[in-house]
């Protein structure tokens, strides 16, 4: 009789046991489908400043002289205290980096200015493989300003070697009420008055040994 008990007693433990099997398996399967991949190191990290501003293009040419109200970025990989994203060329021709302070900029290339700028952060930082790159993202100036009876009056951006009917085309073109007998170019602090031939510039090309310069001011009466 005892032998008997102890056998069903086996019996029931055995097949508690049996039937516990499925559901363990199904807590741990639920346990391993929920639990958080661990992301391996470096995946999805977001791009550090210094990497987003490196994608930023330059659209000017390698020569292009940088002027008083361009806007400029500055990148010192991996150095970001050396490193900014916008800059103005103030009137005075200088830009402020953080702790190097005041750098002239207008009149230099980009690629003059980025030595400049190397050889002063190498006062702080010892690195042979420093980098510094310098993109213009405005060009706010090389311009010439439209006055008078123009579709278009204010400012525009001039390219070297951009003629006074290029100019005018650009802004346009003159209103119906234009006088194109008084049409001239305002130059310099002093206001030099220049004047140009509409109608010769039409007729026989745009050749009057008139090269327009930032700054100057075209009026059509």
């Amino acid at each position: 009789m005892e032998e008997r008990r102890i056998s069903m007693t086996f019996l029931r433990n055995t097949i508690v046991t049996i039937g516990l099997v499925p559901a363990l398996a199904c807590g741990l399967a639920q346990q391993t489908v929920t639990r958080p991949v661990p992301t391996a190191p470096g995946i999805n990290r977001p791009a550090s400043p210094s990497t987003a501003l490196r994608s930023l293009a330059s659209n000017v040419a390698p020569n292009y002289i940088i002027g008083a109200s361009d806007v400029l970025s500055v990148t010192t990989y991996d150095y970001p205290n050396f490193t900014a994203s916008s800059l103005l060329v103030r009137p005075d021709g200088k830009i402020t980096l953080s702790m190097i302070g005041d750098i002239p900029a207008a009149g230099l290339t980009p690629t003059q200015l980025a030595a400049d700028i190397t050889t002063r952060v190498k006062q702080f930082v010892i690195d042979p493989a420093l980098t510094v790159n310098v993109n213009v993202l405005a060009v706010n100036s090389k311009q010439v300003y439209m006055m008078g009876e123009i579709n278009h009056v204010g400012p525009i951006n001039i390219t070297p070697g951009m003629t006074v009917l290029q100019a005018i085309a650009t802004a346009g073109g003159l209103t119906p009420y234009a006088n194109k007998k008084k049409i001239y170019i305002l130059r310099g602090g002093k206001q030099q008055k220049i004047p140009f031939d509409y109608n010769r510039a039409i007729d026989k090309g745009d050749m009057q040994g008139v090269t327009l310069v930032p700054g100057d001011t075209i009026v059509v009466k």
